[in-house]
């Protein structure tokens, strides 16, 4: 393996869903390893004064119209989140904390989320949903709840987040190949031609 695919994310949004659905098999053709860099989307909107584009009254109902279309194509399910937008601070906390302290369960931990958010259309605001979801996915939700108050956790995401602004950053999903970035599912062709 000779190149990698740095996949900044953020559980929250539905676009970097369908691409973490594509990453694997994509970077595996290209023999290129995949880089899981969790940050928290939010900061990344506050420091770039970026937004959801579902806050634009008349691009939201099309933007899932459009995620539907690709779900479709790609073959994956996906389900339209009536808590949407939800607060991910909490959630990306686990995911940096289970990255750090269990990485042989990292991958399952994040199937376990997305899934939740975007094929159940859980409500993932809720700590009690939160909390089933993950004895439902074989997770101890008193160890994850513990691992979102760690320091180390907390100063690991928000200097993951303060990375992925200073390399221009401005939503999620965002790709890198070396320093290229590439942002958004619906870019996954170039990120395969970079790997060429």
């Amino acid at each position: 393996m000779n190149k990698s695919v740095e996949f900044f994310f953020d559980l929250g949004s539905p676009t970097t869903y369908l691409a973490y659905t594509q990453l694997p098999t994509l970077c595996s053709q290209a023999d290129s390893a995949l880089v899981y860099r969790p940050m928290l989307l939010g900061g990344v909107f506050k420091a770039t004064g970026n937004a959801s584009p579902v806050t634009v009254p008349a691009k939201g109902p099309y933007l899932f119209q459009d995620l539907s279309r690709f779900a479709k194509r790609y073959g994956v399910e996906f389900k339209l989140n009536p808590y949407f937008p939800i607060n991910t601070l909490l959630l990306m906390r686990a995911v940096t904390g289970m990255q750090l302290h269990q990485p042989e369960r990292f991958r399952s931990f994040v199937d376990c989320l997305f899934r939740a958010l975007w094929v159940d259309a859980r409500n993932l605001n809720d700590p009690a949903t939160i909390a089933t979801v993950l004895n439902e996915g074989g997770f101890d939700p008193e160890y994850v709840l513990a691992l979102t108050t760690d320091q180390q956790v907390k100063e690991q995401l928000k200097s993951t987040t303060e990375e992925a602004i200073r390399r221009g950053v401005f939503g999620a999903p965002s790709m890198f190949v070396g320093n290229e970035m590439f942002f958004g599912q619906d870019r996954l062709d170039f990120v395969r031609e970079a790997l060429a």
